[in-house]
């Protein structure tokens, strides 16, 4: 319901037309497809590319079967580029650019660094006298970082700037 609600928005507090759908497939836990797109009127639009707009979206809508548009479409193979050119059927659509989502990590050993010294220095200390190293595991990509007590204690000498600060933390 969270399209029908910022459509509702778009439409009452920005006054803009728009045609809006997302929506998800779910299996259990596991989401099979998510996707949605969001169709703006701009105030050069004519009439007649409106009118295209309009019954494109009535060809997409019919070609998807079911009432949460556009999960059966991307369920059945549709790619969001596909859907794209049923909208903009005929309307001479230029691409701008096309990337392919990567699941790629972000973890370091500098990020888990940067996390214990927002820790108290006594929790850390604690911490290496009791497991005599630091160990993290990443919850995204699972890679294990292990710190030895030397090794924290030559981060910490070296370390400058406030590590809840992106700009200042220098680790």
């Amino acid at each position: 319901d969270i399209d029908r609600d910022v459509g509702a928005y778009l439409a009452e507090s920005e006054q803009r037309s728009c045609a809006l759908a997302a929506a998800t497939s779910v299996e259990g836990i596991l989401c099979k497809a998510a996707g949605g797109y969001l169709v703006e009127k701009l105030p050069e639009c004519d009439d007649e590319t409106m009118g295209k707009v309009e019954q494109n979206l009535a060809t997409l809508v019919k070609k998807d079967g079911g009432d949460t548009l556009p999960t059966n479409l991307l369920l059945n193979g549709v790619s969001p580029y596909e859907i794209c050119e049923i909208i903009l059927d005929g309307l001479d659509m230029q691409p701008l650019q096309q990337i392919e989502p990567v699941a790629k990590c972000q973890c370091t050993e500098e990020r888990l660094f940067r996390a214990l010294r927002l820790l108290p220095r006594a929790e850390v200390d604690e911490i290496l006298e009791k497991e005599d190293q630091i160990e993290a595991r990443c919850h995204f990509c699972g890679k294990v970082y292990r710190m030895g007590p030397e090794e924290v204690e030559a981060k910490f000498a070296q370390a400058k700037g406030d590590p809840s600060k992106d700009d200042e933390a220098d680790v």
